[in-house]
C-alpha cells in the first residue's frame, strides 16, 4: 500500500497549482539535474530533442533580519524547535511564518519567476512543469528544501536555532533575571512556609538537580537516536556544578 505523503509536499502542490505554475499532467520530458539554492532553483531537462534545455525557477527569499526573526519564533516554541532539529518540519510551522506576514509556501505568482531555454511560448512550459514535479519530490523527501528556497538551508538554520537556545537571555542586563547558575544554590530550597510569621525558614532536602528529567513524561521523538531527556542531563548536571557526581 501507498504511504501517504507528508502534509509538507501536499501544501506545496495546493499552493503552487493555486497560483497557476504547476499544471497536473502536462510535464515533459526528463529533469537531468536539479539544484536548489536561496531564492532559486535550476535544472537541465531534456525531451524529445537532441539539445536539453535549461530551466530557472526563481522564488523570493527572505532576507538576513527576516530569517533573524524567523529564528527568533522558532526558537521560542520548543516543540516546533524539537522536530526541526530531528528533521521533521512542524505542521503548525506554517503559521509560525505566516504570523510574521512571511509565508513559507508561494501565495503569489509574483513571488515566482519562470524561465526555460526552449521555444515553446506557452508559460509554464511542460519542461517548467516537469521541474516542479521534481521539486516537489524533493521537498516531500527533504522538507528542509522548501526552507532553504526561502534562504536558510538546513544547516544553517539548525545551527542558528541552537545557538539561540544555547545563549537565550534578555537583550538589556539591567531589565533580567537572575541567570539559572547564579540562584542554583537555592533554586531547590523552600522559602518560609505561609502562618509562621518571623519563624525561622523551612528547608527541604536538596534534590538532584536532574531529577526534574526523571518526573518529565517520555519525548515522543529520539535526536539521533538518542533520548532527549538523556541528551539534557549532562547540561542540567554542569549547570549544577555536579559534573555526574
Amino acid at each position: 500500500m501507498t504511504e501517504p505523503l507528508p502534509w509538507w509536499p501536499t501544501r506545496f502542490i495546493r499552493a503552487l497549482t493555486a497560483i497557476g505554475v504547476l499544471l497536473p499532467a502536462r510535464g515533459q520530458g526528463r529533469v537531468v539535474s536539479l539544484e536548489v539554492g536561496a531564492g532559486r532553483v535550476d535544472a537541465t531537462v531534456q525531451d524529445s530533442r537532441p539539445r536539453p534545455y535549461q530551466v530557472r525557477i526563481g522564488l523570493t527569499a527572505f532576507g538576513k533580519s527576516d530569517w533573524a526573526t524567523i529564528t527568533h519564533a522558532l526558537a521560542a516554541k520548543a516543540s516546533a524547535t524539537v522536530q526541526l532539529l530531528s528533521g521533521e518540519l512542524p505542521r503548525d510551522v506554517e503559521q509560525i511564518f505566516k504570523a510574521l506576514r512571511l509565508p513559507l509556501f508561494p501565495s503569489s505568482a509574483r513571488e515566482v519567476s519562470l524561465d526555460c531555454t526552449c521555444p515553446d511560448v506557452e508559460v509554464p512550459c511542460g519542461h517548467l512543469n516537469a521541474v516542479f514535479t521534481a521539486l516537489v519530490a524533493q521537498v516531500s523527501d527533504d522538507p528542509f528544501t522548501i526552507l532553504a528556497l526561502r534562504g536558510r538551508d538546513r544547516e544553517t538554520l539548525l545551527e542558528e536555532l541552537k545557538n539561540r537556545l544555547i545563549s537565550a537571555e534578555p537583550l538589556d542586563p539591567d531589565d533580567r533575571s537572575p541567570a539559572l547558575t547564579e540562584v542554583m544554590d537555592t533554586f531547590f530550597d523552600c522559602g518560609q512556609a505561609p502562618g509562621l510569621g518571623g519563624a525561622a525558614p523551612l528547608h527541604g532536602p536538596r534534590a538532584s538537580f536532574d531529577a526534574l528529567l526523571d518526573q518529565a513524561p517520555p519525548f515522543a521523538i529520539t535526536v539521533g537516536g538518542e533520548d532527549v531527556a538523556e541528551l539534557l542531563r549532562p547540561v542540567y548536571q554542569a549547570l549544577a556544578g555536579e559534573h555526574g557526581s
